[in-house]
Order: structure tokens, then C-alpha cells, then sequence
């Protein structure tokens, strides 16, 4: 027996690397200061007055088109939209702003690179991306935010990303259908579906005469061929597998969920500061 697997995407063609079987390794994280928001540009949204011009200013410097064009855009566009928002009412100047755009922009690149599930991977990727720009430790990471605003950005990013992840990933990324060929030595090659089932309707209309006629005499039962208990076979152990196959997915993803769940509520938590050592005791 020969089988052949094949994964193609519904909405790419059969090169697009977003089909492959596995997900593409994640980069290594880095100081990602002025990477897509310059200075310039930072000082640019600064002078806006309103949210529609900084909507559009937004979407010019990050070259996204109208809301209108593109669904997927739009939603890029409100997702810094609103991280700008956020950065503003924290106080986060110039430079801390542009890094959270940039924070939440690799995310994103890590979340849409495959359509497979890859939440625990895109965590662990943003919290190194996060403890880049918290820790001074150059060339690899700098001291730009304090504990108190890397804590902010952690709950605002697991609050607004984390808790959709699946949306952004069904909205970006293309549907994976898998095409399972079986190829039995010493058969004939199985017809078409077309084939087949123009075949099966012709031999039910030509059974229905002959069993009008044939009412009163009695028809000797035909022994199953080979091929049809084979083919029998075939469909009840794949329909067992495939059953298998499909509960043991569901319990995966569930335990997957709970442990985001679990890390979610973990960081849920108010942070609450050590007991200081040096406290005078009251005589």
C-alpha cells in the first residue's frame, strides 16, 4: 500500500510556505526601537488633533490602505490605533511608544506566519521581546521600560492580543484542508467520484425494472468480490482512526487552552511588591 499526503490551502496556492506541515521557526528577539515608527514619524502623530487624522496618518506611515479596500488592514489599523491610545494615557514617550508598536507588530508577523496553532511560542517569543527593552545588558537589551510599565504592557498586550489570538489567526492566515491518497498494489485505480456516482445511479435504475419483474422468483444471493470486502475493510478501520485521530486533537487543544487560561489568570493578578526588609519595629 502507497499513501500519499498533501496539505493545500483553500485561499493560496499549493507553494504558499503558510501550507507546510509544520510552522516556521520563530526570529531570535531583538531590540526593535524605531524599527517601524521613526522618530519622525512619532513626532508626526504627536501634532495630531483628532482621531481621524490620526487614523490616517497612522495608516500612511505603516502603508496600509482604507478601512473600506481592506478588512484585514482595518483591523491592523485599529490594533495601533489603540496601542497608541494606550501609550498615551501611560505617559511612554517617544521612544517607549514606538517600541510597544513594534512589540506588538512582531507579534503579529509570529501569530499570521502559519496557520497552525502556535500561541505558547508566540508568548514565549513576546516575553523575550519584552525583557529586551527592560534589562541593560547592551548589545542585546536596553533599560528603556521600568517593572511597573513592562508590567502594563504585559497585561495590555495578553488583554487585547492574547485573548483573541484565534480571531487574528482565522482572519490572517488561510484554511488548511489535507488530502489523504490511498493507492493499493494489485487493484485497479478507484474511479473518479463523478465516474462513480453517475455508475451507482445508472445501476439503481436499471435494478429497478428488473426487481418489478423479478418479484416472485427467487434471486441466488451473489458472494461480496474481493475488491468490495476490501474496500468494506478499508472504510471501517479508516472511520476508527479518523475518530481516534479527531479525539485526540480536541483533547489537545483543550489541554492547550487550560494552560493559557491558567497563565492568563496567573497574570491577571495585581502585582503585589516584597515586604520590605529595613522596616522599623515599633517598641
Amino acid at each position: 500500500m502507497e499513501m500519499g499526503v498533501r496539505t493545500e490551502s483553500v485561499a493560496a496556492a499549493d507553494e504558499d510556505p503558510a501550507a507546510n506541515l509544520f510552522p516556521p521557526p520563530l526570529p531570535q528577539p531583538r531590540i526593535c526601537m524605531w524599527k517601524y515608527l521613526d522618530i519622525h514619524s512619532m513626532q508626526q502623530l504627536e501634532k495630531t488633533a483628532s482621531t481621524e487624522e490620526t487614523r490616517q496618518l497612522l495608516a500612511e506611515l505603516l502603508g496600509l490602505s482604507q478601512p473600506s479596500q481592506s478588512l484585514r488592514d482595518a483591523i491592523v489599523l485599529d490594533l495601533f490605533h489603540h496601542a497608541l491610545i494606550f501609550c498615551r494615557q501611560q505617559g511612554f514617550s517617544l521612544e517607549q511608544t514606538s517600541t510597544v508598536c513594534a512589540l506588538l507588530q512582531d507579534l503579529h508577523k509570529a501569530c499570521t506566519a502559519t496557520p497552525l496553532g502556535n500561541v505558547e511560542e508566540c508568548y514565549r517569543y513576546f516575553s523575550s521581546l519584552l525583557f529586551c527593552h527592560g534589562i541593560r545588558r547592551p548589545p542585546f537589551s536596553i533599560d528603556l521600560f521600568k517593572e511597573e510599565q513592562l508590567l502594563a504592557v504585559a497585561d495590555y498586550v495578553v488583554n487585547t492580543y492574547f485573548r483573541h489570538f484565534k480571531l487574528y489567526k482565522y482572519a490572517f492566515t488561510p484554511q488548511v484542508r489535507l488530502d489523504l491518497s490511498l493507492t493499493y498494489i494489485g487493484l485497479q485505480p478507484p474511479k473518479l467520484w463523478a465516474e462513480q456516482k453517475e455508475s451507482e445511479e445508472a445501476e439503481e435504475q436499471a435494478a429497478i425494472p428488473q426487481e418489478e419483474e423479478l418479484e416472485t422468483e427467487a434471486q441466488p444471493e451473489q458472494e461480496p468480490s474481493q475488491a468490495s470486502v476490501l474496500r468494506t475493510y478499508i472504510k471501517t478501520q479508516l472511520s476508527r482512526e479518523l475518530g481516534q485521530l479527531q479525539q485526540l486533537v480536541e483533547e489537545r487543544l483543550k489541554a492547550s487552552e487550560d494552560r493559557l487560561n491558567s497563565k492568563l489568570t496567573m497574570l491577571e493578578r495585581p502585582f503585589q511588591p516584597p515586604p520590605g526588609k529595613g522596616k522599623n519595629k515599633t517598641k
